[in-house]
């Protein structure tokens, strides 16, 4: 690998996995509901990310993070998030595509490629935050019409149906009486 580039994924056609984006974003566990009766009050792992991927700068990486959760939740733009971290794009006789990030902390170039990779293919759309205020997991949304709305349909979505059906439930016992 070129020194001068950092980081190199190299591209020729396919999605690039958002996986270590959902990954990255999910350092900051924002879930503070209980379940069955232990209350889960999420920790900030990004030390231990930073840790595992050799980050020198970790305010960096808190400030990618918090700029791309900004961008879900539609406070800001996946551009933004990543325009600290300035790409390089190289083509190939072959069709390949080179797309590099000259910064000095590789694991956050990858997440900045992968993220204008997404932006760029459409992807980026189906990364979401999960709907319940009380959860804020990122997700990939991987249903059919890319409407989904929960990190998980049988925790988030069950626990919203559940309250939805008491609350009217209890608006109409007062109508009855």
């Amino acid at each position: 690998m070129n020194a001068s580039i950092g980081v190199v994924l190299l591209y020729s056609g396919g999605v690039i996995d958002l996986r270590v984006v959902e990954e990255f974003l999910n350092t900051l566990d924002e879930r503070t509901f209980s379940r069955h009766g232990v209350p889960h009050k999420g920790a900030d792992t990004l030390s231990a990310w930073v840790s595992t991927h050799q980050v020198a700068d970790r305010e960096a990486a808190a400030k990618l993070r918090a700029s791309l959760r900004a961008a879900l939740a539609g406070e800001g733009s996946a551009a933004e998030a990543i325009a600290a971290f300035p790409l390089r794009l190289e083509a190939f006789a072959d069709g390949r595509l080179r797309i590099g990030s000259p910064v000095a902390d590789p694991a956050l170039g990858v997440i900045a490629v992968a993220v204008a990779h997404a932006v760029a293919d459409g992807s980026w759309q189906r990364l979401r935050l999960c709907a319940a205020p009380d959860c804020r997991w990122a997700f990939y949304d991987a249903s059919r019409g890319g409407a989904g709305r929960w990190c998980s349909m049988e925790v988030c979505g069950n626990r919203h149906k559940t309250r939805s059906y008491r609350s009217r439930r209890l608006a109409d016992s007062f109508v009855e009486a």
